[in-house]
């Protein structure tokens, strides 16, 4: 068994690679090359956290394998990660565990990577104003992937904690762009692209903030009950997600569905747009929005070109178990 510790991912993978990875999963989950198991996701009554799995088999890739890990909000006031994680993968062949790879950096690279795939295939053309909202510690990676894929000229944001913008404002600069702090009104008539990357159970952009031809990349509802745009939001969009069962069960759409405004059906793998199955997009005047609720074959296709890199570089740890 290999093992990729935490602290080698950063020089393992960049941006462009977890791109490729995360858009080629997305379009084998189209061809139902690749599926999810179901999810397990849940409060554990300690430290407020929320824990859980997430696996998956790619049957192109022989990725086989599962994320286990969750969200500790008080985390940060110790100087650690939120979002703490461990990717396992196993043999297809032989169903032996074949590596265990830290998943804390991976997991913010292949969200942000979900979204900026989102964006490449349903932003409006010419897009030039990024909208955030949300400003944690996924914020910044989603900023970065963001621009690679658009010329933005401005980014505006919004968060529940003001003072937290500063991470936004910084980020912005690396990229040369200016920053705004602005009202949820000005973010929703503004903002030609909006990604949402919030923890919040209680919906934050609303129906009546959001016009024209804009996209929105809601990337952080992952858990039964969590919720960032307003239903009705969702509805008047065309909504496109990585897989459909979980966007109707712990994603953004689970609200939409319920309240009987949007049905399953209705319902876009953002895969088929990639594969040319749908046309996506179909006017700069017309509503995107991308569910990205986070599936275990993401963290999969990351975690193995890891190993293999890692392998390669004889930096994997290798152990008998």
């Amino acid at each position: 068994m290999f093992i990729v510790p935490e602290k080698e991912i950063s020089s393992l993978i960049g941006r462009a690679e977890c791109f490729d990875a995360i858009e080629n999963v997305f379009a084998a989950m189209a061809r139902k090359d690749a599926y999810n198991f179901p999810v397990i996701r849940e409060a554990i009554g300690h430290a407020d956290a929320l824990y859980g799995f997430k696996s998956g088999f790619d049957r192109t890739s022989l990725a086989l394998g599962l994320k286990s890990g969750g969200y500790w909000p008080g985390n940060e006031a110790k100087g650690l990660t939120n979002h703490q994680s461990t990717v396992i993968l196993f043999d297809a062949d032989t169903g032996k565990v074949k590596a265990l790879v830290g998943g804390n950096l991976l997991t913010a690279l292949r969200t942000a990577a979900a979204s900026s795939v989102s964006i490449k295939h349903l932003a409006p053309k010419g897009a030039k104003i990024l909208g955030m909202i949300g400003a944690g510690h996924q914020s910044a990676f989603q900023m970065r992937a963001a621009a690679d894929q658009c010329n933005f000229e401005k980014v505006i944001g919004w968060n529940y904690h003001p003072e937290m913008l500063s991470r936004l404002e910084e980020v912005a600069a690396e990229l040369n762009l200016p920053f705004e702090s602005v009202s949820l009104e000005q973010l929703g008539s503004d903002a030609d692209v909006i990604i949402s990357i919030t923890s919040s159970f209680d919906p934050i952009l609303m129906d009546a903030h959001v016009s024209g031809g804009t996209h929105i990349a809601c990337m952080g509802t992952d858990t039964k009950g969590k919720q960032e745009v307003e239903a009705s939001l969702v509805a008047r969009a065309t909504v496109f997600t990585d897989e459909i069962a979980q966007s109707i069960t712990i994603g953004e759409c689970q609200h939409a569905v319920a309240d009987g405004l949007l049905t399953e059906s209705a319902i876009i793998e953002l895969g088929a747009v990639i594969n040319g199955d749908h046309k996506g997009r179909t006017s700069d005047d017309e509503l995107t929005l991308f569910d990205g609720t986070g599936v275990g074959l993401q963290d999969l296709a990351v975690a193995s070109s890891i190993v293999d890199i890692a392998v390669a570089k004889g930096i994997a740890i290798e152990v008998d178990f």
